[in-house]
């Protein structure tokens, strides 16, 4: 079933985001998580790619035993950074042939280590923008195409109002739905999503939600994508964050109360960074069921 379907007949939903794994080892880890997580009855899972098409058999297997195996909706994230034009056809083509209806289009990052890109890193494609629409005009509605948003705003992007606008791009050009980077601060999130409404985009935006459960982990990756971790976040963590059960704690009470209020705040749906692990996770939606609240 396409997500668009999935949004258009039920808001709020559940959504999970897992990475493929390197190893046979994480594989079967990967496996048990989902195991314990398709037990929530989530509206859909995705799976992410690596840089320039390096995970995407991973991907694709990931995607498929969402999908098979464990009887969810599945969406394959598909970045264009250093394909060709015939190379993201193809696979498409094959997300297509085998029962795939849902993509993630993104550009991808940067090669790290290099302010620029090299020469022929976006050889076809410079943005999202560009393969949403090549994604839209190649292959009509073959797939229900969501995309990135942030709150934050890209940490590429000069300022939140191109950000803004670039983001109005890539939904003109066929984009169904919003998923946003990782943020901590509802304020930030319900002051983005007005500023969407401002500017004329209408699809559903989803609330990216990673639960904090390592403190260096969480630094580092919010230095990467330009989040930031509140000051009384940090001031709460950096007692304790050589107790891992403490940070755990923390981290899944902090995100319980964050989707509380977005629940509340009437959120098109909560989309959570697993990082292939269950047990925060699954705490946090066991916690607001627990409450009575439909998700």
């Amino acid at each position: 079933m396409k997500i668009a379907d999935i949004l258009n007949a039920t808001r709020p939903t559940v959504s999970f985001e897992f990475f493929p794994p390197k190893t046979s080892e994480a594989m079967a880890n990967l496996l048990q998580t989902l195991s314990r997580l398709h037990e929530l009855r989530p509206s859909f899972a995705t799976c992410t790619y690596g840089a320039g098409g390096s995970t995407r058999t991973r991907t694709l297997e990931v995607t498929l035993k969402i999908k098979e195996q464990f009887r969810l909706e599945a969406m394959a994230h598909f970045t264009c950074v250093g394909q060709r034009l015939k190379d993201i056809d193809a696979v498409l083509e094959n997300f297509a042939k085998v029962g795939i209806e849902n993509v993630f289009a993104l550009r991808g990052d940067r090669p790290v280590g290099q302010p620029e890109p090299p020469e022929g890193w976006f050889p076809d494609f410079k943005n999202a923008v560009d393969l949403i629409r090549h994604l839209r005009r190649r292959f009509g509605n073959s797939f229900s195409i969501g995309c990135a948003g942030y709150p934050e705003k890209h940490p590429e992007a000069p300022d939140i109002e191109t950000d803004l606008r670039r983001l109005k791009d890539k939904v003109e050009a066929g984009a169904d739905f919003i998923i946003t980077q990782l943020y901590f601060d509802n304020a930030v999130f319900f002051r983005f999503v007005e500023h969407c409404r401002q500017l004329g985009i209408t699809v559903p935006i989803i609330a990216g939600i990673m639960p904090v459960t390592n403190v260096a982990q969480i630094k580092k990756f919010t230095s990467l994508c330009g989040a930031v971790i509140p000051e009384r976040m940090l001031i709460e963590l950096n007692p304790i964050a050589d107790d891992p059960e403490a940070v755990l704690k923390y981290g899944i009470d902090w995100s319980t109360r964050q989707c509380r209020e977005l629940l509340a705040g009437g959120v098109d749906g909560l989309h959570f960074y697993t990082l292939n692990k269950s047990n925060a996770t699954r705490q946090i939606v066991e916690n607001l069921r627990g409450e009575g609240v439909s998700l």
